[in-house]
């Protein structure tokens, strides 16, 4: 759980989500899609944006593609619980069209510090908004998904430094079923092997702090 300022800070920066006119969007939202999940997250997946069904709920990935990603999660031993997944663009655009520049750039004072309170250890991005755009504040070079995809990069934003790759995003995969074996294969070998290596480090510092102890 976080607890005093940082929890103080979250509820703040909710707030501000909820209340957010910084861009035309919210003049056609229902709710606002802070994202949800860990607080305290090793993994942090990073859509593009909310679509109908989470306009409607308010929550990520409820929808066809949130159904995937749940399968997808739980594919490599997590549960949505202990992951935070949350979207670049925190309102629904239009019709579900692709979000523009002003409206990326309004919302990501938002990401920038649900990163910061969060500090994942891996970051996904999910889709090719979602990779440029993260690449772009990272100073990495993004070429483009077919290239990117299941790739591992070293990245930092204020201040946290993190394993960033990118994927497709589900709704891709969905309406391409070609893709479904490329997300799934990333899933398995990359974000997997990311995870698993985290946990091995983390293995040996406990036994390298026990056998300090004794």
């Amino acid at each position: 759980m976080v607890k005093g300022l940082a929890s103080d800070e979250w509820n703040e920066l909710i707030i501000q989500i909820m209340k957010c006119k910084k861009c035309d969007l919210y003049r056609n939202r229902k709710n606002p899609v802070p994202g949800e999940g860990s607080r305290n997250a090793d993994l942090m997946f990073i859509g593009e944006a909310p679509g109908a069904r989470e306009d409607e709920t308010g929550r990520p990935f409820v929808g066809a593609a949130g159904k995937l990603l749940t399968e997808l999660i739980e594919s490599i031993g997590l549960t949505r619980k202990d992951v935070y997944i949350t979207n670049i663009v925190k309102c629904r655009p239009p019709g579900n069209r692709d979000p523009r520049e002003e409206e990326i750039n309004a919302c990501l004072p938002y990401l920038l510090k649900q990163i910061k309170l969060i500090k994942p250890r891996v970051i996904v991005a999910l889709g090719r908004h979602a990779g440029k755009t993260l690449f772009e504040l990272t100073g990495l070079k993004w070429i483009n998904m077919s290239r990117m995809h299941g790739r591992v990069f070293n990245a930092s934003i204020e201040g946290v430094s993190f394993k960033l790759t990118v994927t497709y995003h589900p709704a891709a995969a969905l309406y391409n079923p070609r893709l479904k074996g490329s997300l799934e294969k990333d899933f398995r070998e990359t974000i997997k092997s990311l995870l698993d290596a985290l946990r091995r480090s983390r293995e040996k510092i406990r036994q390298r702090t026990l056998f300090e102890y004794f």
